[in-house]
């Protein structure tokens, strides 16, 4: 065998090697860099490389079409016949696919396929790094310390099948999480970016944030649980609704399983979720949360089928001025469900029309409320609402008359998102925001503060 090493090549030749009815692979090369500090003070960095390939190989039978899903880092050459015969070997030893559909064929091919994979490196901080040194200073001289983690992430991603696709797609992704702490550390709070490219992150603009939270905290009120009007800012409703699109699947909708279920059967698609003309969609060339154009599937599952995969992806509406316009389908619970077809896309953007920032939305605030953080240990409770609980986090503050007068104690929440949106009396201006729960898994979200009248915090916590 000859020896390859090259990405595009990696691929080619495993399609090469397959004798099954159909194949796709799937070969990601990923790069990070990262920084960590605790104290004011560099703690750690590092960069790290890495190779994942993924092979499906589909085998035709009397039943209907079977695959078989093989992932494996590090591969080398040597390593790709055996990969690729587990592959056929595991799709030969499974019942028919439910969600089998013929590959995605046509003459689609990216003109960089053949290019070798983008890469990061530690300079990425190289405008961040000096600036964050600045901020240590700063926070040093305030009496207050700096902890967090900067991550960058490059992943390119080389899709090739055995009906002619050859895609190819790179992803920057880069997170912050900074936290501030008083030097006795009962005080806290937080503050995260989404960013491609770090360029468009600030430290000093974060510290003075966390610094203007700390100060509010040195008034600490106790306050019962209850129902009070609440400010969400953007990272906490993206949180809600990142997790209200995972829920979104059309098949467990017309089932009769979700907060979508329609009574007595169906799903309900067109029916008003919001009085505000609240928009949320998923946009592939949404500008700073770009993601991949075509379905990438490792795997199948309730919202995604490797049989989808190099399938094109355009902007979705999944609710337009308030009404709900779609929910997630591949072509096979497409089929099932009479919907359109309407794969899941890795972003997510919500509009509302509003031009307030968070803080001029406080400000409009006339009698008491509560503006959050953030939010953490998030969980269902009721699938047929979308009832989910969680703890609020790192400095809740009560705000009376237009201005915050202190922080109260955390609270558990007890909220279905799609109640929120219904309930909620307005919402700010959009903007990139990091979900703080789910920002390991889905980081590309840009989100208005919304108020809500009535927020329902449940009881009180402990938590910090």
């Amino acid at each position: 065998m000859s020896r390859v090493s090259k990405p595009h090549e990696i691929v080619e030749r495993a399609l090469e090697l397959s004798a099954a009815d159909g194949c796709v692979v799937i070969a990601d090369e990923e790069s990070s860099a990262n920084l960590r500090w605790a104290g004011n003070a560099l703690t750690t960095n590092g960069v790290t490389r890495g190779r994942t390939l993924t092979v499906i190989a589909t085998v035709d039978g009397a039943q209907g079409t079977a695959s078989g899903v093989v992932s494996r880092s590090a591969v080398t050459a040597d390593d790709l016949e055996p990969l690729v015969r587990a592959a056929e070997a595991a799709a030969r030893g499974a019942g028919p696919a439910e969600d089998a559909q013929p590959l995605v064929s046509g003459v689609l091919a990216s003109p960089d396929f053949t290019d070798a994979p983008a890469e990061t490196g530690s300079e990425v901080f190289a405008e961040f790094a000096p600036a964050l040194g600045d901020a240590f200073a700063r926070a040093h001289s305030g009496g207050r310390e700096l902890y967090g983690f900067a991550h960058h992430q490059l992943t390119s991603t080389y899709v090739g099948t055995s009906t002619g696709l050859r895609l190819r797609h790179d992803q920057p992704n880069g997170t912050l999480e900074l936290n501030a702490k008083s030097p006795d550390r009962t005080r806290s709070t937080w503050a995260g970016r989404s960013t491609r490219d770090f360029k468009d992150v600030d430290p000093a603009e974060l510290d003075a944030e966390l610094a203007q939270r700390l100060r509010w905290a040195e008034r600490r009120i106790e306050l019962p649980a209850g129902r009070y009007e609440t400010l969400l800012p953007p990272t906490a409703v993206a949180d809600l609704l990142i997790y209200q699109l995972w829920s979104s699947t059309a098949r467990d909708a017309a089932e009769g399983r979700t907060v979508f279920s329609k009574p007595g059967g169906g799903t309900r698609i067109g029916e008003t979720l919001s009085e505000l003309p609240l928009s949320l969609r998923s946009d592939p060339h949404a500008p700073g949360l770009e993601s991949a154009p075509f379905v990438i599937a490792h795997a199948s599952g309730d919202g995604a089928s490797v049989f989808d995969n190099g399938l094109p992806l355009t902007s979705t509406d999944w609710i337009r001025d308030g009404r709900l316009e779609h929910l997630t389908t591949t072509r096979h619970t497409a089929g099932l469900t009479g919907l359109p077809v309407a794969p899941a896309i890795d972003n997510l953007v919500l509009e509302g029309g509003g031009e307030r920032s968070l803080e001029e939305m406080v400000a409009a605030t006339t009698g008491r409320g509560l503006l959050l953080t953030c939010m953490w240990y998030i969980r269902e409770v009721d699938p047929a609402t979308l009832l989910l609980t969680g703890l609020t986090r790192d400095g809740v503050y009560l705000v009376e008359g237009g201005e915050v007068v202190g922080e109260v104690n955390n609270f558990r929440f007890n909220e279905s998102p799609v109640d929120l949106l219904s309930r909620a009396t307005e919402a700010g201006r959009t903007e990139k925001t990091l979900p703080r729960e789910w920002g390991d898994w889905f980081t590309r979200a840009a989100m208005p503060a919304l108020r809500i009248p009535d927020f329902n915090m449940s009881s009180v916590s402990l938590g910090v």
